[in-house]
């Protein structure tokens, strides 16, 4: 792991190494000053996110893989859950465990998730059990939630924290009182397959779930677990994913048949048209903030739909010359950004559909990953090609080198909540940061040169690392 300066490029100490495999999660604080990543070496490790030291010794305990982990909603705990079957709490402040391991799966952990007071811990496993634990004394709530016949592979909270829902290879949808850890009425049972997602409705009274090889979108009363609605008149195939639209009214859902269908969740029908044939699986759907639009990429296009009716907004947009891996819009809605496996990132009017200048060239394998920092002025990509680039959003200039120092693809990238940091992991067995967090006022702009390199920056420099910011010579106080 390394932690960088993203406009030098240039490391920030010493790399952050000591995960001897590859790491299969990382997660920022909730206040973004610490990450903790966990890996194959069966260790989860504590980083400070602003110096990339590490915060104590590594976390060691688990005897095999650690396959996830979540920060307390305060960032005062850590959970980490792995397929040695063991639940483990940690103090996020110290790296210390807290109490003993909780034990009582039988089989891989492969999912903890906090409820949203912090007081309640669930996990889900391949013993086809879902369990409630006690955060602050780290015992059991009850009895493992069982039921499920199969693995388990979805779990979700509420939002208000009451409930549990999970899904499973048993084709099933479970509701659990999220405090006493007892079901919420019978198994909710429609689905023909294994039931890969699960999603709570912003206000938390509707389920919505879908699964593989099967075409029908279900939607229950989230409170009694009564089918409402099962949506089955736009899909011929499996279903990938299913989100709902801010506002909760509308639920969109794409599929292995190549569509996209948006759908009334108040009363199950489809909003507008058929859905518009992809010409290749629906990879990714992505609301817009205002809940207005919805871009889906597939082979090689972005596509735009209005996602009140259901029409398509415009053409599609076209560039990309092979698959379509990531979109994502900018936090104000006005910008959408698009990654590919044809080496290239694009900026797009979300508004329009049209391009915003010419495409953001420079990886030298495919694009895995794009994101926008918080404030939608930088755009972070990553790729096969092990760097992470930053590009200015508004001029589509990069920001500064490359970042390297992966010696192999990286997967993904995710900034901090304030958008100072930005991590990355890879399949070089290491996580990164960067410290993103550059002020462009001239006044903080000027301090940061001097911070970073202890001198004002030379001409060359300054249009190196600082495109198109006229020249300034800062009054660097005298390095110590």
């Amino acid at each position: 792991m390394r932690l960088w300066d993203a406009v030098t490029g240039k490391p920030i100490g010493a790399p952050l190494t000591g995960h001897t495999s590859e790491v299969t999660s990382v997660a920022f604080s909730p206040d973004g000053e610490r990450l903790a990543s966990g890996g194959r070496d069966r260790r989860v490790r504590l980083w400070n996110a602003a110096t990339g030291k590490p915060i104590g010794a590594p976390l060691t305990g688990h005897t095999h893989w650690v396959d996830s982990i979540a920060f307390s909603p305060d960032g005062e705990r850590l959970a980490s859950g792995g397929y040695d079957g063991t639940v483990r709490l940690w103090d996020a402040t110290i790296g210390k465990p807290i109490g003993a391991p909780l034990t009582g799966h039988t089989s891989v952990v492969t999912s903890v998730a906090f409820s949203p007071d912090g007081t309640r811990l669930a996990s889900g496993g391949w013993d086809r059990t879902v369990r409630l634990w006690d955060v602050a004394i780290g015992k059991p709530i009850g009895a493992p939630l069982t039921g499920h016949d199969s693995e388990m592979d979805s779990v979700a909270f509420s939002p208000d924290g009451t409930r549990l829902a999970s899904g499973g290879g048993d084709h099933t949808v479970r509701l659990w009182d999220a405090v006493t850890g007892e079901p919420i009425g019978a198994p909710l049972t429609g689905h023909g397959n294994v039931v890969h997602s699960v999603a709570f409705s912003p206000d938390g009274k509707r389920l919505a779930s879908a699964g593989q090889e099967e075409s029908t979108v279900r939607i229950w009363d989230a409170v009694t677990g009564r089918p409402i609605v099962a949506l089955h008149t736009g899909h011929t195939n499996g279903v990938n994913s299913v989100a709902f639209s801010p506002d909760g009214t509308r639920l969109a859902s794409g599929g292995w048949d190549r569509t996209v269908q948006i759908w009334n969740v108040a009363t199950g029908e489809p909003i507008g048209a058929s859905p518009t044939r992809h010409t290749s699986l629906v990879l990714s759907v992505a609301f817009s903030p205002d809940g207005e639009r919805l871009a889906t990429g597939d082979d090689e296009t972005v596509r735009l739909w209005d996602a009140a009716t259901g029409e398509p907004i415009g053409a599609p947009l076209t560039g990309h010359t092979s698959t379509v891996t990531s979109v994502a819009f900018s936090p104000d809605g006005t910008r959408l950004a698009s990654g590919g496996w044809d080496r290239t990132v694009r900026l797009w009017n979300a508004a329009t559909g049209k391009p915003i200048g010419a495409p953001l060239t420079g990886h030298a394998g495919e694009v895995t990953s794009v994101a926008f920092s918080p404030d939608g002025t930088r755009l972070a990509s990553g790729g096969y090609d092990g760097t992470v680039r930053l590009w200015d959003v508004a001029t589509g200039k990069p920001i500064g080198d490359p970042l390297t120092g992966h010696t192999d693809k990286v997967f993904s990238v995710a900034f901090s909540p304030d958008g100072r940091r930005l991590a990355t992991a890879g399949a070089d067995n290491t996580a990164r940061i960067w410290n993103v967090g550059i002020p462009y006022d001239l006044p903080g702009l000027l301090r940061a040169v001097c911070d970073i390199a202890g001198r004002s920056f030379t001409p060359e420099e300054w249009r190196r690392y600082i495109p198109g910011e006229p020249y300034h010579q800062p009054n660097c106080p005298a390095v110590r």
